[in-house]
């Protein structure tokens, strides 16, 4: 049953109550609406203006806030190890082994420098003085915006033969400063924090998965730095299928390494005046410091990786086939910027381009970014054209076809880092363009000289993405001209809705015709469409654009969004501001729902960064009790509860899928906004996500098999 067409979505207040409101509200506007936050206070009033937001997203900001000024003491050359402990009562400890702050009383605040730092906003050692010459922590703010936005925050100091302590609780101070005595040989900063319930309302639980992934990164661009993660908020369980906890296991480091010794070209930083400059072709030094164990029953996660950058881009492509069997490597310096670059070639129709400034990701770029793809596109033409893969004749490669299954990594270190906000999201110095162009420009030529199997592998797979781009364009010209892909033709199988705003609507992809004859059915008309799914989605992680062109489930996708894909993609023409896919609760449901999620995440990841895409939550079971009396259940867990609380003659009947619920059953738990329960689909880190799709959808079995492998003893509901 369709609902009727009575009523809005929403009620709208007309212009002219807007502006008795606004009047009302004009005559009440003195002096006295002007308010002045003091010290902290700012910070506790609008924390998504300091950490991006207080969801889990900016709560895990907070330890990287104190984790980059223990990293930036690192990169001073004055601190090799960092820990980070998480505690059970909720709070986390990071500690190293640097110079400490100092603590005498501040020249110009005339209170201990030790207070300052961490209760005034725009203080630190970074701002151009000595302190430190190269820094992430730029703007001043990290250390004391941590401390604003915990419950409590202590801060225990050892610097130069002498400990210091102090407290606060909300940003306030609780204990005074104060020297309790001798460090005994001890030297360094150790901060621990328990993050403020008021604050982040969501969730104060931190995810040992995504300190992981952060704190792995900087173990990977600062090579001979150890990163220890030790996590005690409960003791290791034993094994499901009875294995034994793993022994701790001792690093082997070659007699000739010395693990206390840190890049000199780092620690000397701005010093070197001159040009310096290094090409590595490969040389397989891997992670070999990474390493996972049980001490105490608690699980440790320590990291360190000498092979730096070169290890991360082995990481990043160690699910994908290599074009060339080792990473190219190169670093620069001049003047005042250190530019290091490591970049590797493999089987895949996607780049991996991850940059960063300071150890700081610049996930939005940068001018660092903008001059490696230049380098790239200029070096793989001029080659091509050298070597006659190109002839005079010949358009260009484009930069999309040149860096087609490139995996790269970028970091420059510079004394005056420009950053867009406190988020560091976009590198803006002018100058580095220019730097990290010329290194790539150099190296990359010579590579390909030095190596030309290697450089003609490498130049075929860029030709052979420019046909490709060739045909999807053929293709897509095509379907154009049988106007499949305008905005006034929609697939003949999509139940649209009545309303015409984009932001209120939203549309069911649906898993088969039998589910989406229900579906459409039980929808309401005014805001919500329907479009079932037929035929096998194809896995676009093993097929260039040429092919979606001619899927016949996807091409009925992109009719239905308006949106476009490739070079017309257009987010600003979505029809619908909810994208929701709906598949059954079983193993080819699962299997439907991540080859559409991959499809977004390669061909329209706006969509799901933007927050437009969405997973229906059909239930697993219905509990029927005595007197006919219906309940649903999504889990397990809530079944056994549902059958608890009933009692008697209970009966629990599992779907098997969407198409066994009549109209009523389907809005009433799956469709209805007032009941449902949907899942925003979330990308909390590209490069997991990356790694995550290539892993499950790509051409390489092995990984996917290793994988299974590894977590089948975690599967608890198997469909078979």
């Amino acid at each position: 049953m369709e609902k009727d067409n009575e009523g809005m979505l929403e009620e709208v207040m007309s212009l002219e109550e807007a502006n008795e409101i606004t009047a009302v509200e004009d005559e009440e506007y003195d002096e006295s609406q002007i308010q002045v936050l003091e010290g902290l206070e700012a910070v506790r009033k609008r924390p998504g203006m300091y950490i991006g937001t207080t969801s889990a997203g900016g709560l895990h900001h907070l330890v990287y806030e104190i984790v980059d000024n223990s990293i930036d003491e690192a990169m001073a050359g004055h601190c090799d190890r960092i820990d980070v402990t998480l505690f059970p009562d909720g709070s986390v400890e990071v500690s190293d082994n640097g110079r400490g702050v100092p603590s005498q009383i501040h020249h110009k605040m005339n209170k201990p420098t030790l207070e300052v730092v961490f209760s005034v906003l725009h203080a630190g050692g970074k701002f151009g003085g000595k302190g430190y010459k190269i820094a992430g922590g730029l703007h001043g703010v990290g250390a004391s915006v941590v401390n604003a936005l915990s419950l409590w925050f202590k801060v225990d100091n050892c610097y130069e033969g002498q400990r210091y302590t102090i407290e606060f609780e909300k940003g306030n101070i609780s204990k005074p400063f104060e020297c309790v005595g001798s460090s005994n040989g001890r030297h360094g900063l150790t901060v621990r924090f328990k993050p403020d319930p008021d604050v982040f309302t969501d969730t104060t639980e931190f995810d040992i998965k995504t300190l992981l992934t952060r704190l792995r990164e900087q173990a990977f661009l600062n090579a001979g730095i150890r990163i220890v993660i030790t996590d005690k908020r409960e003791k290791v369980k034993e094994d499901p299928l009875g294995a034994e906890p793993e022994e701790k296991v001792k690093e082997e480091i070659p007699e000739d390494y010395d693990g206390e010794e840190l890049d000199e070209d780092l620690a000397e930083g701005a010093d070197d005046i001159g040009e310096k400059r290094d090409l590595d072709l490969g040389g397989d030094e891997g992670a070999e410091g990474k390493t996972t164990y049980v001490e105490d029953g608690y699980r440790v996660y320590d990291l360190m990786y000498r092979g730096g950058i070169k290890s991360f881009v082995e990481q990043l492509n160690s699910t994908k086939g290599k074009i060339h069997p080792n990473v190219i490597y190169m670093k620069a310096m001049k003047g005042d910027v250190i530019a290091e670059i490591a970049m590797q070639y493999n089987d895949s129709y996607n780049e991996t381009i991850v940059t960063f400034a300071n150890n700081m990701a610049t996930i939005d770029g940068g001018t660092h970014e903008t001059g490696f793809k230049a380098a790239i596109t200029k070096v793989m033409n001029d080659y091509a054209r050298k070597c006659g893969a190109l002839k005079d004749t010949d358009k260009n490669l484009s930069g999309e076809d040149a860096r087609e299954g490139l995996c790269a990594v970028v970091s420059v270190k510079l004394t005056d880092a420009q950053f867009e906000s406190q988020t560091k999201a976009k590198l803006g110095n002018s100058e580095v363009r220019g730097i990290v162009e010329g290194i790539v420009t150099e190296k990359l030529s010579e590579f390909f000289e030095e190596n030309p199997d290697a450089a003609r592998a490498i130049v075929e797979k860029s030709l052979a993405a420019a046909r490709a781009r060739e045909a999807a364009r053929k293709a897509r010209d095509l379907t154009r001209r049988k106007g499949v892909l305008e905005n006034s033709s929609l697939p003949g199988k999509l139940r649209d809705c009545q309303d015409r705003r984009s932001e209120l609507c939203e549309v069911f992809l649906v898993e088969g015709d039998s589910a989406g004859g229900s579906a459409t059915s039980g929808r309401d008309s005014r805001f919500q469409a329907i479009l079932p799914l037929r035929g096998k989605v194809l896995n676009v992680e093993k097929s260039r654009l040429d092919k979606v062109y001619s899927n016949e489930s996807l091409i009925p996708i992109i009719q239905a969004l308006g949106c476009g894909i490739g070079e017309d993609f257009d987010p600003e023409k979505l029809r619908y501001g909810k994208i929701i896919i709906m598949a059954d609760a079983d193993v080819d449901g699962s299997h439907i729902r991540v080859l559409l999620l991959t499809f977004f995440f390669r061909h329209m990841k706006k969509l799901i960064e933007d927050g437009h895409v969405f997973l229906a939550q059909p239930p697993l079971y219905k509990v029927k009790g005595r007197g006919g009396k219906e309940r649903y259940a999504f889990s397990d867990a809530e079944r056994d509860a549902i059958i608890e609380e009933m009692g008697g003659n209970i009966t629990a009947e599992r779907y098997k899928g969407l198409g066994e619920m009549d109209p009523e059953q389907l809005w009433e738990t799956t469709m209805d906004p007032e009941t449902r329960t949907l899942l925003k689909v979330e990308i909390e880190d590209a490069i997991l996500c990356d790694e995550a799709f290539s892993l499950l959808m790509g051409e390489k079995v092995e990984p996917r098999r290793d994988f299974i492998k590894e977590n089948a003893k975690y599967v608890e509901n198997l469909d078979i």
